[in-house]
């Protein structure tokens, strides 16, 4: 048994928001407002983190080796034009300790779809906020060693814009799988999927529930429980997980066969 696919238009009250647009939620009609709705993941306040920020003036190789050896990740915070490349930006800098601590607590692909209070300070240490954006980190590059965050890019994410985020999966129900209980083997195609999202909903992960799934079974993207404001940019027929069939636990069990003798001659 699948689960139920969810709704892939866009619901009517979300027609009228211009894709990437930067309009504010308090311009759009009451019937407009988006909120998490029960039964669905909604983000951890306790990651509800403010990302401070300094100006940084000019870009290239060896500006950005100086901020990494001053402890600070180059960075950059560009405007919405097709979701995953931005148009006007600002130069930026932010504390290498601070992004590193967020990427280790929630992990690699939570860290890029979650939106943060990024606030932009004049310098360290001063009280002077130059700006404070809603931001959602669109790429990291980690050091491959160290994994010392190296570089960071967010795209501004105010309230009324559209935002191609890749959700992370989050798998349930595998401990009752009916073909998992049998022997066979579970095949992860998916970790993330990408979905257009309203800056207000923007799930933590989606859960994919495996708890009816048997041998040779599976589940596709348009199989995710969502919320009806996410529209998949993909095809729905795209795979997931598949509980794959049980060739290796029959040879595990012919084997087990094989070998029981000699362990009840080794007990005599």
């Amino acid at each position: 048994m699948l689960l139920r696919r969810a709704t892939a238009a866009l619901p009517k009250t979300l027609q009228n928001l211009r894709l990437y647009s930067p309009a504010a939620t308090s311009a759009l009609p009451l019937e407009t407002q988006l909120d998490y709705l029960p039964g669905f993941p909604r983000p951890d306040p306790k990651h509800a983190e403010t990302i401070l920020a300094v100006p940084r003036a000019d870009s290239g190789k060896n500006i950005s080796a100086k901020e990494r050896k001053a402890g600070r990740v180059p960075s950059i915070i560009f405007e919405q034009e097709d979701g995953q490349h931005g148009g006007n930006k600002r130069l930026v800098s932010v504390q290498t300790n601070q992004i590193r601590k967020l990427v280790t607590h929630m992990g690699y692909s939570f860290f890029l779809s979650r939106i943060f209070d990024v606030e932009v300070r004049s310098e360290i240490g001063s009280d002077e906020v130059v700006e404070k954006v809603r931001a959602l980190p669109r790429s990291i590059h980690l050091h491959s060693g160290s994994d010392a965050p190296l570089n960071v890019t967010f795209i501004r994410a105010p309230p009324g814009t559209l935002l191609k985020v890749d959700i992370p999966l989050v798998f349930i129900g595998d401990d009752v799988s009916p073909g998992l209980k049998k022997g066979a083997s579970l095949n992860t195609i998916k970790r993330t999927v990408k979905f257009l999202c309203p800056a207000e909903i923007i799930p933590p992960y989606i859960e994919v529930d495996l708890s009816h799934l048997d041998v040779g079974q599976k589940l596709v993207t348009g199989d995710l429980k969502v919320h009806p404001a996410l529209k998949l940019i993909k095809s729905k027929d795209e795979p997931v997980v598949k509980i794959a069939g049980g060739r290796v636990s029959d040879q595990q069990k012919e084997q087990a066969k094989k070998d029981q003798p000699k362990k009840d001659q080794t007990k005599k």
